[in-house]
């Protein structure tokens, strides 16, 4: 038999039939309240870093264009499309977000965004979200949804000319599916990108994907809390698909991998991206996140 390397031709129905299978091998995704909770540790370092900017230069937002951008977190997208003369209306489901977000606006005199309490789920115009009501659209690592050809054609309908998203091309930004295998773990082949793609191509549109890498540093106080970090997202990761006796295995093995990985900071005691200070250890090898950046003029 003849094998090819050519993903199969699927419909939109056939996609989204096996998007939601996949649902539920996937995480509970988090509601509002424990955005809340992690606002407290965002700063206003979270911004100028090389994800966002890589981000932005894809987006070839023109001069004087209006925004709107869902999942907008503490503002990393938001406050520097301000600061770039943009008016931006950003949304998030989560009050905390907003809240960190507008009060780092105030510190930076920043005064042309306008939050909007909204989940991707809620009935947007009740918003005054409405359709072509912004020049682009963005969603930058925040499509967690059920259904994400909704999700997609109502990011879509706001825009009058651009649209631009990412999502991860593994399974979770927050698995270190590298550590997984270490372990000896199965992964999930992670396709919401793909999903998406072929959602758009049989809407008609014709979406553009490139990638941009993010780097991620992990660092701790001591080896017992890099220990209850990792066992925590393996124990998460994989309770959907593994056995009990398979992720026992799996710990028991995580505690050898983390013996070897390891290894001093010499950066101990500085400031991280978010302003906070790292650990006294840190894995031989910092975690590198893929991101799928997908976009499509109107």
């Amino acid at each position: 038999m003849e094998h090819t390397n050519f993903l199969p031709i699927l419909t939109t129905a056939d996609w989204n039939a096996e998007y939601q299978a996949m649902q539920q091998f996937r995480r509970k995704t988090d509601d509002a309240a424990y955005w809340d909770k992690r606002a407290q540790t965002f700063t206003t370092k979270d911004a100028p870093n090389a994800y966002v900017e890589d981000f932005l230069q894809r987006a070839a937002i023109l001069p004087g264009e209006t925004v709107f951008d869902m999942g907008c977190g503490t503002g990393a997208l938001a406050l520097p499309l301000a600061h770039a003369g943009h008016n931006v209306c950003a949304a998030d489901f989560s009050a905390g977000m907003l809240d960190q977000m507008m009060q780092q606006a105030a510190a930076q005199a920043v005064t042309s965004i306008t939050p909007v309490q909204m989940s991707w789920e809620d009935s947007w115009p009740t918003h005054g979200i409405t359709e072509n009501a912004f020049d682009v659209a963005l969603a930058s690592r925040s499509i967690a949804v059920a259904d994400l050809r909704t999700a997609l054609l109502k990011l879509t309908s706001v825009a009058r000319r651009r649209v631009c998203i990412t999502l991860a091309t593994g399974s979770s930004p927050r698995t270190d599916e590298r550590i997984l295998r270490e372990i000896g773990l199965p992964t999930l082949f992670g396709r919401d990108y793909l999903y998406a793609f072929t959602i758009l191509a049989n809407e008609g549109i014709k979406a553009e994907v490139s990638y941009i890498e993010s780097t991620r540093e992990y660092t701790f106080t001591s080896y017992d809390e890099a220990l209850a970090h990792f066992s925590a997202m393996a124990t998460d990761a994989a309770k959907s698909y593994a056995s009990e006796r398979e992720i026992e295995r799996a710990l028991i093995n995580l505690g050898d991998w983390l013996s070897a990985e390891l290894v001093a900071n010499e950066d101990s005691g500085k400031p991280d991206k978010k302003g906070v200070a790292q650990g006294a250890w840190r894995l031989r090898k910092p975690r590198t996140v893929t991101w799928a950046f997908l976009s499509w003029n109107k």
